[in-house]
């Protein structure tokens, strides 16, 4: 009789898509996000935070079908029959909450927010199914001259976490525009929206596009469609060319000067009405911040920013860095995009069947960490806990009494609790946790009230590179009265850089 199989262990594994977060990661992440979170404390927004999960209805953007129920994110159906689902972004539910406590906040209501999001999607390379966004946002401002501090405060955010001017620019657009060049071009009637819509979806995405496929990438799906390398055929919007060439010449409008750049776009919109409101805005957002003292080394108008999605209605705006690294064939690229958002005023509609203004900005929280790291900026090696060593396992009250005075005196302490008859894997421990510093304390020194305290930062510099005189003149590990326990430990600690 065969013997029944043994049960099979559970896979130690995290789900396809998703990761894990060690202590530098989280840390830095956190130092990142406080300077950001001071920036817009500055500017007078709240902090929020909002369910992770939303009803499907609340959400919007993505409905049950049959085949594959709320297709985009992961979700469910409740007790009650109810489809809910992890939030994909942040921006959704701030729509929902300024609908729903509309009568307890203030209008204009000003609110940051940050937190994981969701999406159900293939994972890639740097594409993950969780990550981090940092979102600021006004509702109920109608007036571009929130769309202008919005860009204000994101050039601020930028430069509070380390990355120097010259080494970014904001650039700004308007939809409005765009869609009176689409007028213009024939495929957008003001009389009937919804016509040519599968057209105009194909012209924003190809504009979208530009910096990866190139003005002939782009100008391939504005016409027939384009033929990737790997032989892959995307179907274009069908335009003919003289209604390719005007858009294409809306990618190209960019000038030397905001001026200048303005002026082109006029001649482009021509009679559009809704362009020319767009041009307006343009104009006023560059003079409100010009006058705030943000000029062109950190703002420029850009024609080519559109922003994917396709709620947004006026203003829009995109974080660009600009200083070069090495792609993974060691080749030199810029970094590109870190942030974007614009105006979408019709978000919080969908809740009250009243218009209510809004405009916001969204942070790749995980895409600026790299970018900092890529700058040296944050990747160093953080500084673990000072370790105190049990030489003695009957002695633990006197060990814990050593942390608490660490502790009290805002040291970061931890005594060691693993099994101590190894004193070597005690140290061996330290060095894992990067520890600078290793409180050792025997009987004997117990007795004569002292304590050995090891600098293992200076041990280690003296391992790789000191003469036996400089280790002499500078020992690593010394012996100090339990009462100067704090004050040594500071002394080392403020010598290395970790005070």
């Amino acid at each position: 009789m065969a013997k029944d199989k043994s049960p099979r262990r559970v896979r130690a594994e995290t789900p396809k898509g998703f990761r894990d977060y060690f202590g530098a990661d989280v840390t830095e992440r956190k130092v990142m996000l406080d300077a950001i979170a001071e920036v817009y404390h500055r500017y007078g927004f709240d902090p929020l935070e909002t369910s992770a999960v939303e009803t499907v209805e609340a959400l919007g953007k993505f409905l049950p079908d049959v085949d594959r129920p709320n297709e985009g994110v992961f979700g469910w159906q409740d007790e009650d029959g109810d489809w809910l689902a992890l939030r994909y972004d942040l921006t959704a539910p701030l729509a929902r909450v300024a609908a729903q406590f509309r009568n307890d906040l203030p209008s204009p209501y000003r609110r940051y927010a940050m937190g994981p999001v969701w999406r159900n999607e293939k994972p890639g390379p740097g594409r993950f199914r969780q990550f981090y966004q940092c979102d600021a946002d006004t509702v109920g401002a109608p007036s571009v001259a929130a769309d202008a501090e919005i860009c204000a405060m994101l050039s601020d955010a930028l430069e509070a976490v380390g990355i120097e001017r010259g080494d970014y620019i904001v650039r700004v657009n308007n939809r409005k525009v765009l869609n009176g060049v689409m007028e213009v071009a024939g495929v957008l009637d003001p009389a009937d929206p919804d016509r040519h819509a599968a057209e105009r979806g194909i012209v924003l995405r190809a504009i979208d596009k530009l910096d990866r496929l190139g003005p002939d990438g782009v100008r391939a799906l504005l016409g027939k469609g384009r033929l990737d390398a790997s032989g892959d055929f995307t179907a274009g919007a069908g335009l003919g060319d003289t209604q390719a060439e005007v858009v294409m010449a809306f990618m190209d409008a960019r000038r030397d000067s905001g001026a200048a750049t303005v002026a082109r776009l006029r001649e482009l919109v021509g009679p559009s009405r809704i362009g020319a409101e767009g041009v307006d805005e343009l104009e006023t957002i560059a003079q409100l911040l010009d006058q705030m003292g943000y000029g062109a080394d950190r703002l420029v108008i850009d024609p080519s920013v559109v922003r994917g999605l396709g709620y947004y209605t006026g203003p829009v705006f995109e974080a660009e860095l600009t200083f070069e690294i090495l792609d993974e064939k060691g080749r030199p690229r810029q970094f590109g995009s870190v942030s974007g958002g614009g105006r979408y005023d019709d978000l919080v509609k969908r809740f009250t069947g009243q218009a209510v203004p809004a405009t916001g900005v969204s942070i790749g929280v995980d895409r600026l960490l790299a970018a900092l790291r890529a700058k040296g900026r944050a990747g160093g090696t953080s500084t673990g806990p000072v370790v105190v060593t049990v030489m003695d396992r009957d002695r633990m009250a006197d060990y814990l009494g050593m942390v608490a005075d660490l502790r009290a005196a805002g040291i970061r302490a931890e005594v060691y609790l693993g099994n101590p008859k190894n004193f070597g894997n005690q140290l061996k421990y330290a060095d894992k946790r990067q520890s600078p510093v290793a409180v050792i304390q025997g009987s004997d020194e117990a007795a004569r009230g002292v304590v050995q305290i090891k600098d293992l930062v200076l041990g280690a510099q003296i391992a790789a590179n000191a003469t036996v005189e400089e280790w002499k003149s500078q020992p690593a590990q010394f012996e100090a009265p339990r009462g100067e326990l704090v004050a040594r430990v500071r002394e080392i600690l403020a010598r290395n850089g970790g005070l």
